[in-house]
């Protein structure tokens, strides 16, 4: 887990300006800062970032930018890949409490224990996991590239996938390898009613189901599309179809709808009558909080050394296979 310095009162509101989008924007440049937001963030979080993406593209991003401070409108496992991969930078995250229920799945104590029963097994990590699983991982995938790298691992090579088991799986039926699987997963992608996307289906016909690979294999065998957040905004934006059922988390709409205010973007619904289809840790996250995180240069992300150079080879690797 990460560890962070944080200003009193840093939640204050009694400071907050009006035009927090101006507000930002002078902070960015006085500190020579970037905001990278995940596409799960909220719309306006969203409209005042420099970058936009899923995990692969933040990486990427992270791994290349000139700015002194990143504030990573995201969660935790996402700041803490950007610190690792910039241990000179200050970086920000809104809000500590904006964990991951995949990345907390997977504690470093068990799956060391885990990781022993195989020695012979090399660990392909999915990016949703603490910087201590990274440190435990011979090579960081994401859901864009996971099957990519899987198909450039030597056949005779066993592997061992953590922590996702639903995009362990759909890595598995698309590699045609056999891998041992991590049990873990999102709260927010096994929330999904097939019965209920069933019936949008009935009432929506001509719409396609766009989702991401980690929903479970009976919401999957439903979807028209399955790919990245990333990928799924590109196909949605291509694609001659006019509606969508997007199977993933509903901030990714916005973007759709921004890209493409012509087509009808419907979010897959839960099983309960909740908006348990949106990510409550990426949702702790405000424009306000991002204002009083660069106005206070604080929480700041910080990684053991020892940990952040274990855990940087196996993200180096992920870059240079991708």
């Amino acid at each position: 887990m990460f560890t962070a310095t944080i200003a009193p009162n840093q939640f204050s509101l009694s400071h907050i300006p009006d035009d927090l989008f101006s507000s930002i924007e002078l902070l960015k440049k006085e500190l020579n800062a970037v905001i990278l937001a995940h596409y799960y963030q909220e719309a306006d979080i969203q409209d005042i970032a420099d970058y936009i993406g899923d995990s692969l593209g933040l990486s990427q991003q992270a791994a290349s930018t000139s700015a002194d401070v990143i504030l990573f409108a995201g969660v935790h496992f996402m700041a803490e890949t950007a610190k690792i991969l910039n241990p000179d930078k200050l970086v920000l995250l809104p809000d500590l409490n904006a964990g991951c229920s995949l990345a907390d799945s997977c504690p470093a104590d068990k799956f060391a224990q885990f990781k022993a029963q195989y020695p012979q097994h090399i660990v392909i990590s999915y990016i949703n996991c603490s910087a201590e699983i990274k440190a435990l991982s011979d090579i960081i995938c994401t859901s864009s590239n996971a099957v990519k790298i899987v198909q450039q691992i030597p056949e005779n090579q066993p592997i061992i996938f953590a922590p996702d088991r639903n995009l362990g799986r759909y890595v598995m039926e698309q590699t045609g390898r056999d891998m041992i699987l991590w049990n873990g997963s999102c709260i927010v992608h096994e929330t999904f009613s097939e019965k209920k996307i069933i019936q949008l289906k009935v009432q929506h016909p001509q719409a396609e189901i766009l989702a991401h690979p980690e929903c479970e294999t009976h919401i999957l065998r439903h979807a028209d599309y399955i790919g990245s957040t990333t990928a799924l905004l590109k196909y949605a934006i291509k694609s001659a179809n006019r509606e969508f059922i997007i199977a993933t988390e509903p901030g990714i709409i916005h973007q759709m709808e921004k890209e493409a205010p012509e087509k009808f973007f419907i979010p897959a619904p839960p099983e309960n009558n909740c908006a348990c289809n949106e990510c409550p840790h990426m949702r702790l996250n405000t424009l306000e909080k991002v204002y009083l995180a660069l106005k206070n240069r604080t929480p700041e992300i910080n990684i053991p050394e020892s940990i952040r150079v274990k855990a940087l080879k196996p993200i180096q690797k992920m870059l240079a296979m991708s």
